[in-house]
């Protein structure tokens, strides 16, 4: 089982708690984790990636491991220890900002 971690507005949208256990078929990547993850909680299918390119939306990160993986390929292995459910694998929302 691979866990997830959720931004709060993800969360309420999804009607879940902070982690979510996904069963992922074949190799841990960023792709299949949110294949996995759209076809549990299809309300989330393009709020995370763009529906048509499947890129990224630019205001969320993807972290790992204690790695940030929001520029890595999405079929690139994610690490063992998310795979085996050790450390979930974290959809962050980005915070922006600026001054005054």
């Amino acid at each position: 089982m691979i866990r997830v971690v959720l931004p709060y507005h993800l969360r309420q949208l999804a009607g879940v708690g902070r982690e979510v256990s996904l069963q992922v078929d074949g190799p841990a990547t960023q792709r299949s984790v949110l294949d996995a993850l759209e076809m549990g909680y299809p309300m989330l299918r393009g709020t995370i990636r763009d529906h048509t390119t499947q890129v990224r939306r630019p205001m969320l990160r993807y972290f790992a491991a204690g790695e940030d993986l929001s520029f890595e390929p999405a079929d690139a292995l994610l690490p063992e220890a998310v795979s085996v459910g050790r450390e979930p694998f974290r959809i962050v929302g980005a915070i922006a900002g600026g001054s005054r």
